[in-house]
């Protein structure tokens, strides 16, 4: 479950990690007086909400107020904006960018760090990788302050700012582990005349653990129309920021397929996973849905079938007949049924998912 920007703050800020003081409205009256400069950021659970437009900045109340109006009831990949966090505008020096994600090759969590914030940590991972610290968390232990000492250094931090980082950090990893997160990031973490702040906020709570949290989702969880259909439909999916769709047997295998992807330089539009047993109608459904998203550029259908028959999927694809470039990995039972039927209906497969990641990412058009 994906929280909303001031909900994730308000986590970190429980912590004790410095966050940007604001407010939440509803409506562009509820602005308060303003005595210095302050952001407007849409509150959806998507990334890059600035390229969107979703962020503005108001030097007075009154120019505070016509941007709201702009922003509330806007589009943003799908999601209608219904709130905005009102904040006030940082005097930032640096930038810089801590997180903690689960590593799925260990089963670890792991700490990252980088002195290049504000950007997209996955783009930066593709094109310059020596400029992220990374740190595997023993879970038997937890976090310890030289962990997250080892990594300030690394990215170059010193004196204050260093210490500053270190508890922020340490902090951010005990939130992850208390509420069951799967990500919690504060990109960027700016270094400011009073020390360090975090200006945006990004939790995620893993679906299962749901139960013993606090967050209901129905209330704290914005989905999109795709989600809300997928979930209609008994389909996994979530909506991701890139341009590849990712179909998968399973999730695990379509979390592998995400991380094989990004290995060659590619990003996820989103994450869907059809679950054991899918049929022909699930495949036509899941393709529907990546269908009615903008932007995406290529496919790649990573399917096991273990009780999932290939066949049936590759009836689904050939039904459906795809516009977008795809790509298509079929393993296991019926296998190599599927992958005739998908030869005489012009389809090329692929058998290792390394030789997939890598032509998804090429045939992009």
């Amino acid at each position: 479950m994906k929280l909303q920007e001031y909900e994730a703050a308000g986590i970190f800020e429980e912590y004790g990690i410095p966050v940007a003081k604001g407010y939440i409205i509803k409506d562009p009256e509820e602005i308060k007086e303003v005595d210095r400069p302050i952001v407007l950021k849409s509150q959806v659970t998507v990334g890059k909400r600035g390229k969107s437009g979703g962020i503005l900045f108001a030097e007075n109340r009154e120019e505070a107020v016509e941007k709201a109006k702009k922003l509330l009831g806007m589009d943003i990949q799908g999601l209608e904006v219904k709130e905005l966090l009102v904040v006030e505008k940082a005097e930032i020096i640096n930038e810089y960018y801590v997180g903690v994600v689960m590593d799925r090759e260990s089963g670890r969590a792991t700490l990252i760090m980088t002195s290049e914030g504000g950007v997209n940590i996955e783009e930066l991972a593709s094109k310059s990788p020596e400029k992220i610290a990374k740190k595997r968390i023993d879970p038997l232990i937890g976090i310890q302050p030289y962990d997250a000492l080892y990594l300030a250094e690394k990215i170059g931090l010193e004196g204050k700012e260093k210490k500053e980082m270190v508890k922020i950090a340490t902090k951010l990893y005990k939130a992850f582990e208390d509420h069951d997160s799967e990500l919690a990031e504060i990109n960027p973490v700016v270094s400011t005349p009073d020390g360090l702040l975090a200006i945006d906020a990004v939790f995620n709570i893993d679906n299962n653990a749901l139960y013993r949290q606090k967050f209901d989702r129905k209330e704290s969880q914005t989905v999109t129309e795709r989600e809300k259909l997928a979930d209609g439909y008994d389909l996994a999916y979530v909506d991701l920021d890139g341009d590849i769709g990712i179909i998968g047997s399973g999730a695990g295998l379509v979390m592998a397929t995400l991380d094989a992807v990004a290995e060659y330089g590619g990003a996820a539009s989103c994450f869907l996973d059809l679950g054991g047993g899918a049929g022909t109608e699930d495949m036509l459904h899941a393709l529907e849905i990546i269908g009615m998203k903008e932007g995406v550029r290529s496919m790649y259908l990573n399917i096991f079938g273990g009780i999932t028959q290939c066949d049936k999927i590759a009836q689904g694809i050939i039904d459906f007949e795809p516009k977008i470039p795809t790509v298509v990995r079929m393993l296991g039972t019926n296998e190599e049924k599927a992958k005739q039927m998908l030869k005489e209906a012009g389809y090329e497969t692929v058998d290792d998912m390394e030789e997939g990641a890598m032509k998804a990412v090429e045939i992009r058009e």
